[in-house]
C-alpha cells in the first residue's frame, strides 16, 4: 500500500496551497476508507487536521474551518487538502493517511499512511 503526498511548499501568510494524496494498492479499493489529513510541526505530537468519508462527510479541526477544504476522488483513490488564508502556525510536515472506520479522526484508527509533505508559512 502506497499513499504519496505532495504539493508541499513556502508561502506567505494568507497564501494557498493544495496538497494532494495519491492511493495504490494491489487489490485494495480506498473507496470505504476514510481518508484524513495529520500534521506535524518540529517538537509536537501529530496532530488530526481533516479527514473525509467515502460518503464524503468530512470533519475538520476547529483551527482550520473555513480556511481548509478535504475533497476525494473515488474513481482515482486521491484526496486532496486545499488550504486557504495560511497562518505561520500551519507550519508542518502533512500526512495523508486511510482508515477503515468511518469518520476516523484519531491516529490509532489509521491503517495507511503517506511520507509527508512540508508546509511552511512565512510571516
Amino acid at each position: 500500500v502506497q499513499l504519496q503526498a505532495s504539493g508541499g511548499g513556502l508561502v506567505q501568510a494568507g497564501g494557498s496551497l493544495r496538497l494532494h494524496c495519491a492511493a495504490s494498492a494491489s487489490g485494495v479499493s480506498f473507496n470505504t476508507y476514510t481518508m484524513g489529513w495529520f500534521r506535524q510541526a518540529p517538537g509536537e505530537e501529530r496532530e488530526f487536521v481533516a479527514a473525509i468519508t467515502w460518503t464524503a462527510r468530512t470533519y475538520y479541526i476547529d483551527s482550520v474551518k473555513g480556511r481548509f477544504t478535504i475533497s476525494r476522488d473515488n474513481a482515482k483513490d486521491t484526496v486532496d487538502l486545499e488550504m486557504n488564508n495560511l497562518k505561520p502556525e500551519d507550519t508542518a510536515v502533512y500526512f495523508c493517511a486511510a482508515a477503515r472506520d468511518y469518520g476516523a479522526r484519531r491516529r490509532n484508527e489509521y491503517t495507511y499512511w503517506g511520507q509527508g509533505t512540508e508546509v511552511t508559512v512565512s510571516s
